[in-house]
């Protein structure tokens, strides 16, 4: 799937050449390298960049409009997060493959309807990683959850006012749920500004 190119105003920015690359780390996921690059000005410059292959955040919407998220401790932020379902892509894998998998393996659910709704880089100042986001609709039951052997996962329903009030209490913190409920159109804060439902809670 790609998405439309934006006209942008005229920059005298040019991207950084790569001069030489070098390998740290090589793991079941993820490979590190050091890469030296030349700027723009000639100086030269050093990049650790992490090398992901990219995933796939689902929006899953029910008829009633609430939405589905999963819950599972992550060990690196050290917290019990709520996140919409998303994981890594296979080799060979088209994103939208990537979501259906991940909707069943994570939630036990289907959906009849599927739209991209944009990409987003989750951390472009080190990472390659790219995760597309697609709204899923026409949710059906179409079995049991079942997760990779390393992941232990809650599955919730919430409806828009408990997401609305969820983001300004703080309790929900993982950035790709974030930018997937906004892109999806199910992220509305108007109820729960200033002054709204949560506001002046602070964290949890």
């Amino acid at each position: 799937m790609a998405y439309p190119q934006l006209r942008m105003t005229h920059s005298d920015l040019t991207p950084e050449v790569l001069i030489l690359s070098q390998e740290r780390f090589s793991g079941r996921l993820l490979k590190i390298t050091v890469d030296r690059v030349r700027l723009q000005s000639g100086a030269e410059a050093e990049r650790e960049v992490v090398h992901h292959p990219g995933g796939v955040g689902v929006v899953a919407i029910a008829e009633d409009g609430s939405v589905l998220l999963v819950r599972q401790y992550r060990h690196p932020a050290q917290e019990l997060l709520w996140e919409i379902p998303a994981g890594g892509r296979e080799p060979g894998e088209s994103p939208l493959e990537t979501g259906r998998r991940e909707l069943s393996e994570e939630t036990g659910y289907a959906a009849e309807a599927w739209l991209g709704v944009g990409a987003t880089f989750l951390a472009p100042g080190y990472s390659t990683e790219l995760l597309w986001y697609f709204r899923a609709t026409g949710l059906t039951r179409a079995g049991e959850p079942h997760p990779d052997p390393d992941e232990v996962l809650e599955t919730r329903s919430f409806t828009p006012s408990e997401v609305a009030e969820m983001v300004f209490r703080g309790q929900l913190r993982d950035a790709k749920t974030l930018a997937g409920l906004a892109l999806a159109g199910a992220l509305d804060l108007t109820s729960s500004g200033p002054g709204g439902p949560g506001w002046a809670s602070g964290s949890p």
